[in-house]
């Protein structure tokens, strides 16, 4: 049976790339093994659970002010702080849905004491967020500005929280103060200051020294008689 051309020319297409992926196939092969090789002698980041935690910890933060932020941005921008029923019930449900992520997502607390703090600051935040909701909707410029005010602060206390409890190291930035420690965590002993070096005692002053007396004026001479001129 004779083949037309165009079929040949298919199958003669057909073959030559079989036999290119068959060629190559080996040799692709040998360069995934070589480059997971050499990715397996890369040494690993020392400290690189912690430090993915402490990353978390960031993010989980993160997710929860960004909603938080977008409500006040929203309520202030609002004419006398007045939002719409709809728009303050698709608000306050992307908080809840942060705080309620950021519970469950928070690292295994160290003491019962962050267990607390972080818990209450949480559900802090939602109280107040409430509160905001509620008065947005009736549209009380007054009350807004009140409770925009304990929303903010409401967030630093998360803020703070996180910072003492989460894992996070330590802030070391000249002229910050220092947080405070969570109850029922022992702080770290503070390192004694040397022992004051002993003053030495004062050398007595060296005795004065006597005056020499004056010494007598010699006599005059006297005048020999019969030598004047």
């Amino acid at each position: 049976m004779r083949m037309s051309r165009t079929a040949g020319l298919l199958i003669s297409t057909a073959v030559c790339g079989a036999l290119a992926v068959g060629t190559a196939g080996p040799a692709f092969s040998a360069v995934t093994v070589e480059a997971a090789a050499s990715d397996a002698s890369v040494p690993p980041i020392p400290g690189a659970d912690a430090l993915t935690a402490q990353v978390k910890v960031l993010a989980d933060v993160g997710g929860v002010l960004k909603p938080v932020a977008e409500l006040l941005s929203a309520t202030l921008a609002a004419p006398g702080g007045k939002l719409p029923a709809a728009d303050a019930a698709e608000l306050g449900a992307k908080v809840k849905a942060a705080l309620d992520l950021a519970a469950k997502a928070a690292p295994a607390p160290k003491s019962m004491a962050e267990v607390d703090l972080k818990a209450k600051a949480l559900a802090d935040l939602q109280v107040h967020v409430t509160a905001l909701l509620e008065a947005a909707v009736k549209g009380d410029a007054v009350a807004v500005a009140a409770k925009v005010t304990a929303v903010v602060t409401a967030s630093v206390n998360v803020l703070v929280s996180v910072a003492l409890g989460g894992g996070l190291p330590a802030p070391n930035l000249p002229g910050l103060p220092k947080l405070p420690t969570l109850p029922g965590v022992p702080a770290v002993p503070a390192v004694p200051a040397a022992p004051g070096v002993p003053s030495v005692p004062g050398v007595p002053a060296a005795p004065a020294v006597p005056a020499v007396p004056g010494v007598p004026a010699a006599p005059a001479v006297p005048a020999v008689p019969g030598l004047g001129g």
